[in-house]
């Protein structure tokens, strides 16, 4: 199995924060929650609960797209759609409000069961709020772990999701999509999205997006 899902990638990002004991311990505890995931997904032939999956490879591209990335960061990362199953779409009414409001609640759900976590292992007070803003992606234009975290979000979408979820909806749809996750990317982020290796249709839809 991949060493992002097999815990030896949060082990050697343990080596350099201070007290990487701890750090490994608000990994497990959330992974422990993740790994319960009614939907499950398939990678090298073991069966994983979908969202571990998901918070393993939205840390890998933390780790890759910021190399001296902050504790803070890489836990809202691995954090950042902790148990997102219990509070499903399904729930909310149909149309724009409806999702907006589902979004919203789910952020906050995030957070909060997050700083429940830290808090069981004596984090600071700070340093919980530090994470609880880059769970909330607040000021992504004043706090760069907040940008990095939607620019993270935003390269797993194009990686791992986008060739499934444009089967899922009409082109001009998708391209309106591209062009909105493309406005909230650093240049930063915007450079290394180029650089993915997308299928020949994804890369169509991509150029047709940001040739609008």
């Amino acid at each position: 199995m991949s060493s992002i899902f097999d815990g030896k990638q949060v082990s050697a990002v343990a080596e350099r924060i201070q007290n990487g004991g701890r750090f490994r311990e608000a990994i497990e505890r959330i992974d422990r929650l993740n790994r319960a995931d009614p939907n499950r997904v398939t990678r090298d032939g073991i069966e994983l609960g979908y969202e571990f999956y998901f918070s393993c490879l939205l840390f890998a591209k933390v780790v890759s797209f910021c190399k001296e990335a902050s504790e803070a960061l890489l836990i809202a990362a691995r954090s950042q759609h902790i148990c997102r199953w219990e509070i499903p779409r399904a729930n909310y009414p149909e149309g724009r409000a409806g999702y907006l409001k589902w979004r919203a609640d789910l952020k906050r759900f995030h957070a909060d069961k997050t700083a429940s976590i830290l808090t069981e292992l004596d984090y600071s007070t700070e340093f919980i709020e530090t994470v609880r803003t880059i769970n909330l992606k607040k000021d992504m234009k004043g706090n760069p772990d907040s940008q990095a975290m939607e620019d993270a979000l935003c390269l797993v979408f194009l990686e791992s999701q986008f060739s499934e979820f444009r089967l899922k909806t009409t082109e001009e749809k998708m391209v309106t999509i591209l062009q909105k996750t493309w406005v909230k990317m650093s240049e930063q982020g915007k450079n290394t999205a180029l650089g993915l290796k997308l299928g020949e249709e994804e890369a169509r839809l991509v150029g047709l997006a940001l040739n609008g």
